[in-house]
């Protein structure tokens, strides 16, 4: 769907086939034409946003809330090594007990 009259394409077949081949894709010619009015829809619409007089809107460095919430580092659950261990097939005092696998 066209939002607007395209005077002229913003990009050229040749970038196409060059991005193409950066990304390692196999375009048919009618993919090559498609991708160029896609990718020249895209530019168009970022010169509009381009074009916005912005002079009023404070600069922003991201648009959601700043990192996540800070929380006390503390320990809830403390390790019960027999709890841990119940079901281990072999173990020695309060760690696994593995086959050795290095000679």
């Amino acid at each position: 769907m066209r939002l607007y009259p395209m005077a002229e394409s913003k990009i050229t077949v040749e970038q196409v086939r060059h991005v193409a081949r950066l990304a390692r894709l196999e375009l048919s010619a009618a993919d090559e034409t498609a991708l160029q009015a896609n990718l020249s829809e895209i530019l168009e619409y970022i010169d509009q946003l381009n074009r916005l007089d912005t002079s009023a809107v404070a600069p922003t460095a991201q648009v959601g809330e700043a990192g996540a919430p800070m929380r006390e580092d503390a320990v809830t659950n403390r390790p019960e090594p027999d709890a841990m261990l119940a079901n281990a097939p072999a173990r020695e005092g309060h760690f696994f007990k593995v086959p050795r696998i290095i000679e």
